[in-house]
Order: structure tokens, then sequence, then C-alpha cells
């Protein structure tokens, strides 16, 4: 028996969370880089990044200030010291990805005739479009606010638009007030397409803060406009309720949404022209320090750039469009009695989410349907799946949602979809105060000769139309008996808040799921310490729960090769060796966002395969209602193996490895290596021409 790894501090074996998240957001600034990838496709990535730094700030930033403003820990070294980090690394990326928009992509647009035109670059005939446009649409939704002590700061809205002016001279009233704000109309589009025989050949746009900043001195008659700049603060967006005290979660929730977008200020962006006195003005104003000033080449927020890329239809700017396959053999109109059969795997996007959506509905219409039973996290403004759940309550079916009202930024929609659930008849359940459900799960109940059968959907991802379109999942739609009763008993669970029965097919979070994977885990350790291979592959969204990761570590120390493939945060050091040498970590960043989660265990040729909800942090080991199931057909789990886990250790292409020092390094073709990628291999093998092709 080998010796047990040292034990060595907290620092010196895990790396810095906040700092390989943002690590996660220069690999899709790289995508933006790739010159291989379509204009309008850089562009988006580039979009990307800014919503996802938008969150980190929301979210991560905010929870440490306020973490370190509770504890009174806000000049503590090790606080300070956090964030100048996290400041250092989000300036360069920001101003990479400035740089990267106006000396690339913009001026690479417009020699494709695609143009976004600022005031200095329009000719006499755009001007006059321009302002007819600013003085019918624009001017009489701006209310500019000359500042004086009747005159506050007004407040400003979480990541709206806005701009600061220094005036000149007295107001109408003889008063020397210096300051003025105006907010730009949220109602408006943020890129205005101008008329195509404006457009000389191609499509022309201008971006609603630039048609305000040509005409800011409009709005102040009488007096000079000395300086101005846009600017748009970030505020904490954590919702926050008393949980033991609310009464109705949905009520309070509601009174919450509006408080969100007035939150702790966290950053501040203004154009880089901005005068040191304004930016300093307006710092003072949202309580911020120096260091969390950004002043930026462009639009203070490049995630509505992405209206842009919806107004171009020019193919050859986008990707090849993508049709996802069907999956083979199934008749949807005869769906429950091939379920009987056999389970169905589903791989998304490769394969059309349609069967789920056509499961739900099946069921909602089948008289023989007694019941229905669904989690949802997130789905979206308009749902399929939703209007088949309320069809089939006002069928008469007992429909039982556990509908999770805390899922950040979709509060608002699952909120709205709460009430019309109930108005048709659905009893609608809000899980457990204080954990989120995050399990991705639905039970059909159908009463058939034998008795009432069970039929389940379990999922990795979200029932939400558009990121079935988008991002990488597994589902199992399954009538093992076994399995779809304890999915009841999850239902049960979370309805009634009695302990769950013993599960001996899935593992639930927070009572099992931790303590299944290192169970898992050290099976593994023990059998490479009996001079038998141990083999672990892991796919998650992200690793950072401590407990794991130690006993990875331990694993490794005993022999066991483990690859782990995590496509964003990932706080384990691989490769260091007494600690970790065994261990090796990849992140693939490509056309859609990698988000299944598979366990795999060689288990001594047993080849326990396992698909989840949950990815390997704190919050959904211990805070979180998650599970993970096994598959148990030996087809579908080699499936799982060739389609989820082979094609990303074997890619070249879409490929960063992570190095013990906390660097990405992308994988690059070799000598006569031929170029793979994972998702095109899949677009290709299941994609509707490859369905078409068998």
């Amino acid at each position: 028996m080998k010796n047990a790894p040292p034990e060595t501090p907290r620092p010196a074996i895990f790396l810095d969370r906040e700092l390989s998240q943002l690590m996660f957001n220069r690999r899709v600034l790289a995508q933006a880089e790739d010159r291989a990838i379509p204009l309008l496709e850089r562009l988006r990535y580039l979009c990307i990044v800014s919503n996802n730094l938008d969150e980190f700030f929301e979210v991560r930033v905010a929870s440490i200030l306020a973490q370190g403003s509770a504890d009174g820990a806000l000049a503590h070294p090790s606080l300070v010291a956090t964030l100048a980090r996290i400041g250092e690394e989000c300036h360069a990326l920001v101003e990479r990805q400035y740089a990267l928009l106006n000396t690339e992509i913009l001026p690479q647009l417009q020699a494709k005739g695609v143009r976004l035109v600022r005031h200095t670059d329009r000719n006499p005939a755009q001007r006059a479009w321009v302002k007819d446009y600013f003085e019918s649409q624009v001017r009489p939704l701006l209310t500019p606010i000359g500042l004086d002590p009747a005159h506050p700061f007004p407040q400003v809205v979480n990541k709206s638009l806005n701009f600061i002016i220094a005036l000149s001279g007295k107001d109408a009233f003889g008063r020397g007030s210096a300051i003025a704000i105006v907010k730009a109309p949220r109602v408006l589009p943020r890129v205005i397409r101008l008329p195509d025989e404006l457009s000389e050949g191609g499509a022309s746009f201008c971006l609603l803060s630039s048609i305000i900043h040509s005409h800011i001195e409009d709005l102040f008659t009488g007096r000079e406009v000395l300086a101005y700049s846009q600017f748009r603060v970030t505020r904490d967006s954590d919702l926050w309720v008393d949980e033991d005290e609310v009464k109705n979660l949905r009520q309070a929730l509601k009174g919450e949404l509006t408080g969100r977008q007035f939150g702790t200020s966290v950053r501040l962006e203004v154009a880089r022209n901005c005068p040191a006195e304004l930016s300093q003005f307006l710092l003072d104003q949202f309580n911020l320090e120096q260091s969390r000033l950004y002043a930026v080449d462009g639009p203070v927020n490049l995630v509505r750039l992405a209206e842009l890329i919806d107004h171009v239809k020019e193919p050859s700017l986008r990707f090849a469009p993508f049709f996802p396959g069907a999956p083979q053999k199934v008749a949807h109109s005869d769906l429950f009695s091939q379920l009987r059969k056999q389970d169905i795997l589903l791989h998304h996007p490769f394969e059309s989410f349609q069967t789920v959506v056509d499961f739900v509905r099946l069921a909602a219409h089948d008289p023989d349907v007694v019941a229905i039973k669904q989690t949802i996290y997130r789905t979206g403004m308009h749902s399929d799946l939703m209007e088949a759940l309320m069809a089939a309550a006002r069928a008469g079916k007992e429909v039982t949602v556990i509908l999770e009202l805390m899922a950040r930024f979709d509060e608002e929609a699952n909120i709205n979809w709460a009430d019309k659930l109930e108005q048709a008849g659905a009893q609608v359940v809000y899980g457990v105060v204080g954990l989120k459900t995050h399990a991705k799960l639905a039970l059909v109940i159908r009463r058939e000769p034998e008795g009432l059968h069970f039929y389940g959907h379990l999922g990795t991802g979200n029932y939400h139309l558009t990121t079935t379109r988008l991002y990488t999942d597994f589902g199992l739609l399954t009538a093992h008996q076994a399995m779809c009763q304890e999915v009841n008993e999850v239902f049960i669970h979370l309805t009634s808040l009695t302990k769950p029965h013993k599960l001996t097919h899935l593992w639930l979070a927070p009572f099992a799921l931790q303590s299944e994977i290192i169970k898992a885990i050290r099976n593994e350790a023990k059998i490479a310490r009996a001079g038998r291979p141990g083999r672990i592959i892991v796919k998650v969204n992200a690793l950072v729960d401590d407990s794991v990761i130690r006993a990875l570590y331990s694993a490794s120390h005993e022999g066991v090769k483990i690859d782990l493939i995590v496509r964003g945060a990932c706080t384990l050091k691989p490769g260091v060796p007494g600690l970790s040498e065994n261990i090796k970590v990849r992140s693939i960043i490509g056309r859609f966002l990698e988000h299944s989660r598979i366990y795999y265990f060689r288990n001594d040729l047993a080849h326990d395969v396992y698909l989840a909800s949950a990815d390997w942090m704190s919050r959904n080991l211990f805070r979180r209602i998650e599970v993970a199931f096994p598959v148990l057909d030996p087809a579908l789990k080699k499936r799982v193996i060739t389609e989820g886990l082979t094609p990303y250790l074997k890619d070249n292409s879409n490929a960063w490895e992570l190095g013990p020092d906390g660097q990405y390094k992308r994988r690059r073709v070799r000598g006569k290596q031929l170029a793979f990628s994972a998702q095109r291999h899949l677009m290709q093998a299941l994609g509707a021409r490859a369905t078409e092709a068998d």
C-alpha cells in the first residue's frame, strides 16, 4: 500500500476559483480571436464574454464584497489581494475585448459591407436621417436631469445606458448647475439599422449611444456642453429573502425583483475619453474605488451588439446552419410502447429535443395518463412544454410542477409560469426553502392493464427550448420501473418535505450525492491499490468542491488514471508530482456550450456511467436538490462513453489543457495528426443529414 499524500496547506493544492472563472472567459475570448471563425460568430463570442463578465461582477465580485463588508474584513490583506488580482485580470480582459473589436472585427465587417457608422463617419444624408430619428423617436423619451438640491443624483438602473454631461454657464433660472444626467430609454433598440438606400450597397448601423452623443447639445439650449460620457453601473444582483420569515416565497420575490435593479454598485464603466473629474464624480456617487472604474474604447455594453448580429443575414458571416437529427427508430405517436421495450438516450443539440416535448405532450393528451410531475429550473418566456402541462391540468390530470423561483435571472419568467400553471389547475410547489431545485426530472404515470406504469425523463440540462439548441446535454427516457419509482420518491420528498426512502439507483443531493461520488472515487483507488487498473473520467461545468478534489488527489496518488473535462472554473491542480501526477484536466470551448455532466468509473470493467444535473461544486452537492442517475442499458452506456467522453479526450481543435500553475494551453494539431473537433464529429454523426443517410 502506498503512503498517503502529505497534508498540504490549502493555498498550495487548490487554484483560485475567481481567477479560474476568468480564465474560462479568456478561452471564450480566444474564439473571438480565431480568424477561422465567421465574423459575426466572432462578434457573438465577444458579446458572450461581456455577458459573462457582467454576471461575474453581479454575483461573484458582489458576493466577495458583501462577505467582506459583513465580516468587517474589506481591509484584510487577503481580501484586498483577491480583489486586486480579479481587477487586474478583468481590466486586461476588457482591454483585449475592445482592441479586438476596434482593430479586427469591426474593420473586417466593414470590408464585408456591414458598417457600424459613427457620427464623424456619416455622410450628409446619413446625418440627416439620424437627426430625424433622434427628433422623432429618441428626444421625446429623454428626461435630462440638471443636478441641484431639488434634483439630486437619480436612481440608475443596473447595467442601463446613461450619460453624464458637464455644462458651462447658468440654467434658465440663473443658477450654475454644472452637471446633468440623461438616461437612455430602455424601450429603444441599442442598434439601429439605417435605410438600405443610405448604406452604399451593404448594411449600415448606428448605436443609440452614438445618436444621443451626436445630439446631446440639442438637449441643453443656451448652455455649452463642456464634456460628456456614456456610463453604466453594474450592481449586486443576487436576490435575498428571509426564507424563515416569508409566508409566500413567490410574493416575496416579486418585491425583490424590483430592488435587484438598485443593488450595491460593484463596477462603473465609462467612455475612454471621459474627463477624470466626471468619472471621479460618478465613482463618488456610486461609492466605488478607482480600481473598479473601467474606461472603454467603445460602447459601454458590448452585450447589446448582439442586436447587430440578429440584423445581418449574410450566410458567409455565420456558422453554417445545423439541423439536429431525430433519434433513430423513435415513433413519437407510440412512444410509451417503445419505452416499455427499451430506454431512449437523447444527445442534444445533436439530436432534437422535440422528442422530450412530444413525450410530455403525448402524456397531456393520452386518456390513460393520470398524472404528470415535472421539475422546472429554466424554461424561458415561451415554452411548448409548459403549454402541454397546462393542457394536461385543464384535462383533469394530476399535474405537479416543482418550479424553482430562485433560478438566477429567470425568476420573473418562473413567477409568471407559476401564476399560469395554478390558473390552469396544476399544483405548483417551490421546492425546499433554502435549497434550489436543480434536478431535471419528468414523470408520467399511466393506467395500464397490469396497473399503474411509470415513464420518466431524466436529464443533465434544462427544459428550455432555446438552450436545448445551444447547449450539449444528455437526456434519458425510460420505463425502468424501479428507477421511475425512485423519481417519484424524489417528487414526494420535494412536495411533502419528508425524508426520502433509501434510493438504490439515484444519487440525490444534498443527502447522498457527495458521499456516493467520493465512495466511487475511493473504490477506484482501492482497485488501483490491488494492482488492477483504476480509471475515472468526469465531464462537468465546474470543479471546485474541496472534498471531492481531495478524494481525486488521493486516488491519483494510488495510481488511478483520471481525466477531467471541465468547461469552466476548476480549482484542482493537475500534474503535480506526489499529488496529482495522474490527473489531466481539459476544457472544450466550441460552437455549442458544453453543459452535460457525466461521471464514469471503470469499476473492474463494470463501466459505471452516471448522468447528472450537478457539477462538482459545494453548492450543487450540499445546497441544491440534484440527481445523478445511472445509464443501465449496455448499448446506451456505450453511447454515452463514445459520444460524451471519448471524442472530447481526442479533441485537438477546441481543447485547452490546464497546467499546475492555473494556466491553460490550447491543444494544437501536431505533425501528421489530423484535426479533430468533438462537436464537429458529433454534428456529422448525429445531425439531420446523418440521420437521413441512415
